[in-house]
């Protein structure tokens, strides 16, 4: 019973994304009289005007990040808080991803995927690894981006709220993880 459920779902999963892409746009254009086409158009265009505003907040955040790396800074906080976060079960290897997923995406996607190669995917400090990657937000990336890009000058709430669920979905990752698997 359980098993053909499965199957059924698999199945289907196959084909809500197309269906979803021909009912929406056949429902605007037949039932809300919208010009689909000339509408698409203008969200494109819209979008890429974005894009091209958020590039300066995008090079000014990877500098940063670049940096505070080459210049010995984050090698010198872990050492630091390194003993501390072994103490309480927080392993020393996961401790740069923790920093680096609020600021970067794509540098945290590369920590991951140096401690999946490392370590292999099945150990304990990957699967932490993968889970706070996937747990955790790139805070200080989507702040400065997004609310650059509209004129958002005043995001102490939004930081102070990021920050907290990036460090509950870190250590999150690291006890549920170890309960788990550990």
């Amino acid at each position: 019973m359980i098993e053909s459920f499965v199957d059924i779902f698999n199945t289907s999963s196959k084909y809500v994304i197309p269906i979803l892409l021909a009912v929406i746009p056949f429902y605007a254009l037949v039932f809300k009289k919208v010009k689909v086409y000339e509408v698409f158009v203008e969200g494109a265009q819209d979008g890429f005007k974005i894009a091209i505003q958020i590039i300066p907040f995008l090079v000014a955040i990877l500098v940063a990040i670049g940096m505070f790396r080459a210049s010995g800074a984050l090698e010198i906080l872990i050492s630091f808080i390194s003993p501390i976060l072994n103490a309480i079960g927080f392993p020393a290897e996961n401790v740069l991803l923790a920093i680096m997923r609020p600021l970067s995406g794509g540098g945290s996607f590369g920590l991951l995927s140096d401690l999946v190669d490392k370590y292999g995917p099945d150990s304990l400090i990957a699967k932490i690894a993968a889970t706070m990657f996937g747990s955790t937000e790139t805070t200080f990336y989507v702040l400065a981006v997004y609310f650059g890009s509209v004129g958002i000058k005043k995001v102490r709430h939004a930081l102070i709220a990021g920050l907290i669920a990036d460090i509950v979905g870190i250590f999150s990752a690291v006890y549920i993880c170890r309960f788990l698997f550990g």
